[in-house]
């Protein structure tokens, strides 16, 4: 037993009290009990210290020590964490799982990175050289996908007085030495520590001005977040917010994947890992795991690493992001992680605020989200995190403080509507309720990038969309026969918009993923057929006689026929929509 003066005086499940005062300071990592379980000070006075505890506490007694480490609560940064999984203190549960099974032992101890695993290092420095923090030393094929790069620590900077030969280390091993100028000698290895809850050091926040291309239509073209954005998808149970995820995570043109199972039933994260492991990353060909961290916290773990788990997976995602790797974070779902507030906030006897969440629910969420951004790194490199976070409101409501709460940090809602989700609609995204504060950042790329008309024909969507919507109200009440032509047009052409455009399939081999451009030349082909179909009905046509015609369902059926790899072949649905017209102006001349 280990000989100490601080000793347990009261257990509240993850919560652990010390009478009398204490040595240690906020946020410092300790080990509890004879276990060595592993905590976190998270509140001193003059009585007491209240200590958080990140594994069960059954077992323990009062009077068992407690043993400080004068650090903070931190994880390991370096190779070995793409393609692995942790928990939400980053303990490896692939390690864990060969020492103790399927259930997670108390107090066991592993390295979090692998010790022994040898790596190919290439250093990219000299002797002699000037190196300030952030600066890249070596760099090591962490996968076939992504080069690690070893980065100075941000508070060290100096002259390099030692660099190893190429060839190959383990990331115990000190590859450079550099003299400080008040002449300590610093040793860099293969990998660094960082607190959880201390965003990592940056030169300057970058303006928003590049979009996260994803390949799903209804955020692309319709609802898009930026490179560096924050984006909520809340939804009830059913609506599809993991498979969107899923989606996201494959398709999205970026680099490095974190995803957080925060919370999540066991059976739904076996299904993840599953998934993901089986996933083709289409830029390489390889396994999708190759730059993918998993964090997973099931909810029968410790609800106190649920409440960790967000802040790991952030800091890892920073860690890449400073690489020069634009990084993006799946958080699913943060609603659980807030339950874990609040249950920690209950045993804390704090004064609740609404729906008894802490009254500082509002900061946490805040200041999760604010570390997303598009960065200018330590090394004058760019890069990345994207936040793009679950939310699970009981029953779907999103008037809950959650989901409130989140809508005040983010800037892209993906509002999911059991109704669609019931009609098997998806993405299941309610395009009225749903909403985009990027696009006016992100006009200027589309002009440049995509087509300069693609701002006006977005507009134009939604306008249509939005009057489909008051329409359907009308013919909810009278019926639709009462409608003028141009408002039934108006119902037809947004039908058209809907399920060719706005609803695709996950599992289909070309709709699956959409290149911007199919997207753009998509919708501009949509919008000519309902420009085309307008002067039509100028010149008295009927909308019946013009639903005779099969141009409408060949327009919808674009998503289907034409290769994302043949997008000449769009050139040719002009002509279609304009022999539609001629045909019927002939008939009718």
């Amino acid at each position: 037993m280990i000989e100490t003066k601080n000793k347990i005086y009261a257990i509240n499940g993850p919560i652990i009290k010390i009478q009398g005062p204490t040595d240690f300071s906020m946020s410092e990592l300790v080990y509890v009990g004879n276990d060595r379980l592993v905590g976190e000070v998270i509140g001193i006075d003059q009585f007491k210290t209240t200590i958080q505890v990140y594994e069960d506490t059954n077992g323990l007694r009062p009077g068992e020590p407690i043993e400080g480490t004068n650090e903070s609560m931190a994880v390991e940064l370096g190779p070995g964490m793409l393609d692995n999984i942790f928990d939400g203190i980053e303990r490896p549960l692939k390690e864990i799982q060969k020492v103790s099974g399927a259930h997670i032992k108390k107090g066991i101890k592993l390295d979090s990175l692998n010790r022994e695993k040898l790596w190919e290092v290439t250093p990219v420095i000299s002797v002699g050289e000037t190196v300030n923090g952030g600066e890249i030393i070596a760099e090591i094929p962490e996968t076939k996908a992504i080069m690690h790069k070893v980065m100075v620590p941000p508070d060290v900077a100096g002259k390099v007085i030692e660099v190893v030969e190429p060839g190959e280390y383990t990331i115990n091993d000190v590859l450079v030495k550099i003299e400080q100028i008040n002449g300590n000698i610093i040793e860099i290895k293969g990998f660094q520590k960082w607190p959880i809850r201390k965003p990592r050091t940056v030169l300057e926040r970058l303006e928003s001005t590049r979009p996260l291309i994803t390949g799903q239509r209804i955020i692309d073209s319709v609802f898009p977040i930026a490179k560096g954005g924050a984006a909520a998808i809340p939804g009830g149970f059913g609506t599809g917010k993991t498979t969107m995820q899923h989606q996201i995570a494959k398709y999205a043109e970026t680099d490095i994947i974190v995803y957080i199972g925060c919370g999540e039933r066991g059976n739904e994260m076996t299904e993840v890992l599953e998934d993901f492991a089986k996933l083709i990353d289409p830029r390489s060909g390889a396994s999708l795991m190759e730059r993918t961290v998993l964090i997973a916290n099931t909810s029968d773990m410790p609800v106190a690493a649920r409440e960790a788990s967000i802040y790991t997976g952030i800091t890892i995602a920073e860690y890449y992001r400073d690489m020069g790797y634009d990084v993006a974070i799946m958080a699913d779902s943060t609603s659980r992680w807030a339950e874990a507030l609040r249950e920690l906030s209950g045993r804390l006897e704090e004064m609740p605020g609404e729906e008894g969440f802490p009254a500082y629910l509002s900061s946490r969420i805040a200041a999760f989200y604010e570390r997303a951004g598009d960065m200018e790194n330590l090394n004058h490199t760019n890069g990345s995190v994207s936040i793009i976070g679950a939310v699970s409101p009981q029953g779907g409501d999103f008037s809950e403080p959650v989901t409130q709460n989140t809508k005040r940090y983010v800037r892209c809602f993906w509002a999911l509507d059991s109704d669609l989700a019931h009609a098997r609609h998806y993405p299941a995204i309610n395009w009225i309720t749903s909403y985009s504060q990027y696009l006016n950042d992100l006009s200027h790329w589309y002009a440049k990038n995509v087509d300069e008309d693609f701002m006006k024909n977005h507009n134009e969507m939604m306008v249509l969309l939005k009057e489909e919507d008051e329409l359907l109200e009308i013919v909810k009440l009278i019926g639709s026969d009462v409608l003028p032509d141009s408002q039934k047009l108006i119902l037809q052409i947004s039908k058209v918009i809907r399920l060719g455009f706005l609803q695709q399939g996950s599992f289909h081999e070309i709709d699956s993923s959409v290149p911007i451009k199919k997207q753009a030349k998509m919708l501009d082909i949509i919008l000519y057929l309902y420009e085309r179909s307008q002067s039509l009905i100028s010149f008295g046509f009927p909308v019946s006689y013009l639903t005779q015609s099969n141009i409408f369902n060949k327009i919808i059926n674009i998503k289907y026929d034409v290769p994302n790899d043949q997008l000449e072949m769009l050139d040719h649905y002009y002509d279609d929509i304009d022999a539609y017209y001629d045909k019927a102006m002939q008939e009718n001349g």
